[in-house]
């Protein structure tokens, strides 16, 4: 288990360049989202030694291996060429090559090109192996000031308004902390929407340009999250958006609007034990709440 036992610099080394039995190892390195320092020893010296890098970009990842030292050959390996680049990548491994895959920024494969090379390593029995280092979201979380016990990941929010409220009305009530990556072009039309949905009480955190010289972590109330934007410079860089959980609610609570037409949608179509059931199924609320507003309804309707 993580933090169990002692350490070991050399447990997981890199497989020698001049090693030729057996299929290669493809190694998950993480490089920084920022500041070009933000990067492990391990992964440095994994870079060096691999026979190949497959980066999201070769024109960004050169300026951090020229910092760092590193002229191992590059590859391109980014959304629109992954399945026909990881082809030929797992040649290279089964051939024996050791081959490293990085972002542009932060860990491999989150919300990055690489998963149809890691699936097809494995199912041919090659090692794919993690060198940990930065994340944004984590970063941005740990600092954010919101519930870390439990969090969901869940990438970049769809591109338009629509389905970017039909994906927020499913997570409105998930009581973890929610947290997204946006681009800077569409930042304020996602914390708008968001707005539309949560509660307007509900406390959003906005972290952008992450160790780099502009950092900026701001918490504000979704209701006030607007207001940031009219500073020119809260629409540049990279963003991670961190929203605080919904509350656990008691007994007591009342439905919001949306529970209110959901269940009287259920009662003109089942019993009220099925509708308040369904409806608590529905919005992970308590079923007890649901049963006794169903039967407020149901006399009102008599």
């Amino acid at each position: 288990m993580p933090g169990e036992g002692g350490h070991s610099s050399r447990e997981g080394g890199v497989k020698s360049k001049s090693a030729a039995r057996g299929p290669g190892i493809l190694y998950l390195v993480a490089t920084p989202i920022g500041n070009l320092d933000d990067i492990s020893l391990r992964a440095v010296e994994t870079l060096r030694a691999v026979n190949l890098i497959a980066a999201e970009d070769t024109r960004h990842a050169t300026p951090l291996l020229a910092h760092h030292g590193i002229g191992t050959p590059l590859v391109a390996l980014h959304e629109h060429n992954e399945n026909r680049a990881s082809d030929r990548l797992l040649d290279r491994l089964l051939a024996g090559a050791s081959v490293a895959v990085i972002s542009d920024a932060g860990t491999p494969l989150i919300s990055d090109p690489g998963l149809p090379l890691v699936r097809k390593a494995r199912e041919r029995g090659v090692r794919a192996v993690p060198i940990p280092g930065a994340c944004a979201a984590i970063a941005a979380l740990s600092a954010s000031g919101l519930a870390v016990d439990r969090f969901a990941f869940e990438g970049f929010p769809p591109r338009t308004t629509a389905q970017r409220r039909r994906l927020f009305e499913e997570l409105r009530h998930d009581r973890r902390t929610l947290i997204f990556y946006e681009s800077s072009h569409r930042v304020r039309a996602t914390v708008q929407d968001l707005a539309s949905v949560f509660e307007s009480t509900r406390r959003v955190v906005i972290a952008r340009e992450l160790t780099k010289v502009f950092e900026t972590i701001v918490e504000v109330r979704l209701a006030d999250a607007d207001r940031l934007f009219a500073d020119p410079n809260m629409l540049k860089g990279e963003f991670v958006l961190l929203i605080e959980g919904a509350p656990e609610r008691s007994a007591q609570d009342g439905l919001t609007p949306a529970e209110e037409h959901m269940l009287k949608v259920l009662l003109t179509e089942c019993s009220v034990k099925t509708a308040s059931s369904l409806a608590a199924k529905i919005s992970d609320g308590r079923r007890e709440t649901f049963y006794r507003r169903a039967l407020e309804i149901a006399k009102q309707t008599d």
